[in-house]
């Protein structure tokens, strides 16, 4: 771990309704005063039916919670039937996005070059961006990780100026073991930290911070930030 102020993101993907949104919201925040997190900041990312809610219980509680949205389309504005803009979000009171979920490039065909121009798009309209990268089993098992997954970062930070760097925030998933049994130890989620601030512009490495995007419980975020090398 750098000496960045730790970072814990909640992904709450296709779950909860505005209503247990704002519960969800108001229980963190009555949390969140009994056990005041040193040096940690907190961001959740609510589907989009709940973000201004989630924005409004927060403003109105004064909490220290910063709100993300989970995809945004890059286009400010037209034909994109049931996508939503950067502006959109920006309007709203969001904060940040996350941008390249693995989820969202099986699923949805969301390729490393529409990461890219949704990256700077994110950026230029003053959203935090959380870019998400990681490998499948296949690629693992193939040796190649350490390439894939840098060449990754590469493309998503392609063309980013070097003054929206302070707004980058980079998830590295460990997709191979997602739900498959397998375990993403500390010191392979380690190795691929390393890889990943190796791979990042010099300025970037000074400033950025980098998370695990795997399965984190209350048993193994230690053992991530201690030995993984996370933030």
């Amino acid at each position: 771990m750098t000496d960045q102020r730790a970072l814990v993101i909640g992904n709450w993907k296709m779950n909860l309704d505005h209503v247990e949104a704002i519960h969800l919201v108001q229980q963190l925040g009555v949390l969140m005063r009994a056990h005041t997190p040193e040096r940690t900041d907190v961001v959740i990312a609510p589907p989009f039916v709940d973000l201004r809610s989630a924005c409004s219980v927060i403003e109105a509680d004064r909490l220290n919670i910063t709100v993300a949205a989970q995809h945004v389309n890059p286009a400010e504005s037209g034909a994109f039937t049931g996508e939503i803009s950067p502006g959109m979000l920006k309007r709203l009171g969001v904060q940040g996005v996350i941008v390249g979920h693995s989820e969202r490039r099986e699923m949805f065909g969301m390729t490393d070059e529409i990461v890219a121009t949704t990256v700077r798009s994110a950026l230029q309209i003053g959203l935090k961006v959380v870019v998400c990268v990681g490998e499948g089993h296949d690629v693992r098992e193939s040796g190649s990780a350490t390439d894939f997954v840098t060449d990754q970062l590469r493309t998503a930070l392609e063309g980013v100026n070097d003054r929206f760097f302070e707004q980058i925030v980079i998830a590295y998933e460990p997709i191979w073991a997602i739900g498959t049994g397998a375990t993403a130890t500390s010191e392979a989620v380690s190795e691929m930290v390393d890889a990943i601030r190796d791979a990042l512009p010099p300025v970037l490495k000074k400033i950025s911070r980098v998370l695990y995007g795997g399965s984190v419980k209350p048993e193994n975020a230690e053992e991530l930030i201690r030995l993984g090398g996370c933030d």
